[in-house]
Order: structure tokens, then sequence, then C-alpha cells
């Protein structure tokens, strides 16, 4: 007696050793579809998208380990960009330097003036520094004043760093006058408020911890009130 066997079809399902999505694609088709799209060329970058690449790089990398920690091949890494693109948009390492603290002064001033601009008051105004630097101070990258960090590493060596920490120095100097003039008290005033400003940052990346905020808004509310 014959024996018949039936012979099954064979489906493309049953040749993949994937399992089909819901559109009826194996999970290998998937997977050949997205490196293919890896593959796309989006055109050139940017000289300005690349040169924000490396200075947000070279932002967090001097800010964390200190300028002279860094080498330029550690940054390109971190810039994921080649020595070659590197070096056509930064001749040397002092201009990312520059670069890194013209972006800190940038946020400085846009940060400190965003949250003295919500109080009214024009001595709780002077008061409102205090309260952004408590804010800096409490973040765990924390790590002092760019601009001193920057100063104290290479300011005897680079005449162009030195004289661009005293700019911005002077600029929020100028600005606490400013808030200082809007009270109605003196000029003398406002170094001293300055000045508990800058030691506060100082104490703070020293000590570690955000108490150095507290006691500056403290000592600027008595001199507010003798003015």
């Amino acid at each position: 007696m014959a024996v018949e066997f039936s012979v099954p079809t064979v489906t493309k399902a049953m040749m993949s050793p994937f399992p089909d999505d819901e559109n009826g694609r194996s999970l290998s088709d998937l997977t050949l579809e997205n490196v293919r799209s890896r593959r796309k060329y989006t055109g050139p970058v940017s000289d300005t998208e690349i040169r924000e690449r490396i200075v947000e790089a070279a932002d967090r990398l001097y800010y964390g380990k200190g300028i002279q920690a860094v080498g330029m091949d550690e940054l390109r890494t971190a810039a994921d960009v080649s020595l070659k693109r590197l070096y056509t948009l930064f001749a040397s390492k002092e201009q990312i330097v520059l670069a890194v603290l013209q972006r800190r002064h940038e946020q400085w001033t846009h940060g400190v003036a965003d949250k003295v601009a919500q109080v009214s008051d024009p001595r709780e105004r002077l008061l409102a520094i205090y309260d952004y630097l408590a804010d800096w101070f409490a973040d765990e990258n924390f790590r002092g004043c760019g601009f001193i960090n920057a100063f104290g590493e290479i300011g005897a060596t680079s005449p162009a760093v030195a004289e661009q920490a005293r700019r911005h120095k002077e600029s929020f100097q100028a600005f606490v006058a400013d808030l200082v003039a809007e009270a109605g008290c003196t000029d003398e005033l406002a170094a001293q408020l300055a000045l508990l400003a800058e030691g506060a940052q100082t104490t703070a990346a020293i000590a570690g911890n955000g108490e150095a905020a507290v006691h500056a808004r403290r000592a600027a509310q008595v001199l507010i009130a003798a003015c």
C-alpha cells in the first residue's frame, strides 16, 4: 500500500528566523531598513554647528576637569569632530577657552537678570542675586566660577583670558550698581554686594555646599537695610 506524503507550502514567515510584524514585514527586513536609513546622507554639518559642539564639549570638560588637564585629542573625541576640523575652526586652545568664557558670560548674564526680573521691589531685586546663587550652588556639577577658575589656571600666561575674566567681573559690578541706584542706595553698597556674591562663589566651591549663598544673602540684607 502506497503511503502519501503532503508537502507543506513554504511561506516567507517560515523561511525567516524572525517573526513578522503587524504589517507583514519580518524583523530581518526591518533591521535592514534601519541600517540603510542610518547610511542616508543628511548633508554637510555647518561650521556654526561644529563650533557649538566644540565649545559645549570644552565647557563641560574644562569646568569639570580643568583647562590644562584636557588635551585636544580628548576634546575632539568628546565633540565628535576630527582634529583637522577642530584646528580649522580654532587655531589654538586659547581661542577655545575664550569662546567657552564668552558662552559662560552670556549664560550668567541672562540667568541672573531673569532671576532679578521676577521681583518688583527694588531692594528685593538686590537679594534675588543671592537666590540665583543658591540655585546655582545646588547644581551637582557646580565647581565654582568658571572665570575665576580660568584666571587661576592660565591668567598669568594668557593676557586675553585674564582680560576676559576682568570684563566679566566688571559687567557684573555694573549690573549690581544699576540695581543699587534703582533702590536709592550709594555706589559703595554696590561694591560691597558684588564682593559678597564673588566671595560666596569661591566659598561654595571649596566647601562643597550652598550655605555660602544663605550667609551672603543675610549679610546683604543688613547692608541694604542700613543704606
